[in-house]
């Protein structure tokens, strides 16, 4: 089939690689001229790292260089990804530089067009444009009056060189990672950096007690089993039955470390609630040197506060306090839409309060041909990611037995509702899986009956889990795409593909 994806981030490059693979003909579109989504130079702000160590954020059969450090920088990460379109020849499907503007169904096939006017005919669109595509910067009354006394209001991701902060008064709007990440830059050349902060969020420390890596605890399926999901197998039951205060114990005594660590009560940024509550706002990787510059006064934070009004010159905040202000950066979130995407189809993809109503974070109910990638922002985005690919190749293939239509419609509403209570809704339209990243990869393998070896995922109850034992999941469902292995249930879906071209 001709197939186009939209996006050359993780889940872009990661598709193209495992559709090549599988025979078909590939094309990936970017707006950026270079590879990587976030990770681009055209986005990459100052002080840029992974939330993961490197051996988590790597694909299952394209480790990250040895010699790279345990996080690496966003230019690390890029010339990582640049590397793998070349490892498996994605770089000669590559079409950079180039905007999609339209995407719209014609009979079984898909009619995209680019911002020179070109269309091109493709059997499945595949898309890949990210949850983190769109920065959302708050409409700050005054803005016109702050940006005509010369100063600038930029997203994270359009602040580019730590120099234009030098000897300027810098505010950073938000307290996620990205806000604490650039922050610290910024703080070595302003002349005042003040961190305005809606509401804190626990920030979980890279070596807790500065020793044990936070991935042998998060990053185990032991970690991922604190957090109760929508049912209880096996240790899970426990956990969550006798031990649940054992549990409890567990994870705010990690708070309590933070806190000490941290000097939290000293500066009042203690979080409100429970270390157990951070999967209801952002689960944040704390960032180095971000605490050491509260405790020098290079950073100040401003708890439980937004900006009310800017005027020349200032900020005026919701307490009332005015501080000076000559560059503002919103690292205030993203926002997750399709504007490609013709209404009639919008329609479909999203439930009645705006969450993306995808089966497996993957499949729109009722519009063929259509895929999403990348849509399961997780601790292991990559291999999420890869899986994600395998599962469209497979139903590509038709080599995936799904369940009927009303059946997946069920699903994703119980795993949006689900969602809802876990996250308190924190979960960005339905595209967010922390902390249940592996419970998504173990349901999309379930659905292509594969799974990788019960020793190994019992030894990631205690150790890290790491994407190279998931190395031969890919070979071994290209094979049974290749004898054309579609089971005695064949393909339920909807309507049926057009044939190879």
């Amino acid at each position: 089939m001709r197939v186009a994806i939209i996006g050359a981030g993780v889940a872009g490059l990661t598709t193209a690689k495992v559709l090549l693979q599988a025979g078909h003909e590939v094309e990936v579109f970017d707006r950026t001229p270079d590879v990587g989504g976030v990770w681009s130079r055209t986005r990459r702000y100052p002080g840029l790292t992974t939330q993961s160590p490197k051996a988590q954020y790597s694909f299952s059969d394209f480790p990250m260089p040895k010699d790279l450090p345990e996080w690496p920088t966003g230019e690390q990460v890029q010339a990582y990804l640049e590397a793998y379109t070349w490892h498996f020849g994605v770089d000669a499907c590559l079409r950079l530089e180039t905007t999609v503007t339209s995407v719209v169904p014609v009979g079984n096939a898909w009619d995209l067009t680019t911002h020179t006017g070109t269309t091109y005919r493709y059997d499945s669109v595949i898309v890949a444009n990210g949850v983190f595509c769109e920065p959302s910067v708050p409409a700050f009354p005054g803005r016109e009056e702050f940006e005509a006394a010369g100063g600038r209001v930029l997203a994270g991701t359009e602040f580019l060189d730590v120099e234009e902060a030098r000897d300027r008064h810098a505010l950073v709007v938000g307290y996620g990672k990205s806000a604490c990440d650039v922050t610290v830059p910024i703080s070595g050349v302003a002349a005042s950096t003040d961190i305005i902060a809606r509401q804190l969020l626990w920030k979980v420390p890279r070596k807790i007690g500065g020793v044990v890596n936070f991935k042998m605890l998060l990053l185990t399926r032991m970690g991922e089993a604190l957090f109760r999901y929508r049912w209880l197998r096996g240790f899970e039951k426990f956990l969550h039955g006798p031990a649940n205060r054992m549990r409890r114990s567990m994870l705010n005594s990690l708070g309590s470390v933070s806190v000490r660590q941290f000097g939290l009560a000293k500066h009042d940024l203690v979080p409100s609630g429970q270390m157990e509550d951070i999967v209801k706002g952002a689960i944040g990787l704390a960032t180095e040197g971000f605490f050491e510059g509260v405790e020098s006064g290079a950073i100040r934070v401003h708890r439980d506060r937004t900006i009310a009004r800017l005027k020349a010159g200032g900020a005026e905040l919701s307490d009332g306090a005015v501080l000076p202000a000559d560059l503002i950066v919103c690292a205030t979130g993203f926002t997750q839409g399709v504007p490609f995407l013709p209404d009639a189809v919008q329609e479909r993809l999203f439930d009645e309060r705006g969450n993306f109503a995808l089966y497996r974070q993957i499949q729109p109910i009722g519009v063929p041909g259509l895929y999403f990638n990348g849509y399961n922002s997780s601790f292991f985005s990559p291999l999420n990611a890869e899986m994600a690919a395998l599962w469209i190749a497979a139903d590509l293939a038709g080599a995936l037995p799904l369940p009927d239509a009303a059946a997946r419609r069920a699903e994703v509403t119980a795993q949006l509702a689900f969602m809802d209570e876990a996250t308190n809704t924190h979960h960005c339209r339905g595209t967010k899986i922390i902390p249940f990243s592996l419970k998504n990869a173990d349901e999309v393998l379930a659905d292509l009956g594969l799974q990788i070896g019960r020793m190994t995922r019992a030894s990631h109850w205690l150790n890290p889990v790491a994407p190279s034992a998931y190395r031969k999941v890919t070979p071994q469902l290209l094979a049974r795409i290749s004898r054309n292995e579609v089971g005695e249930h064949g393909n339920p879906r909807e309507a049926s593909r057009l044939p190879q071209r």
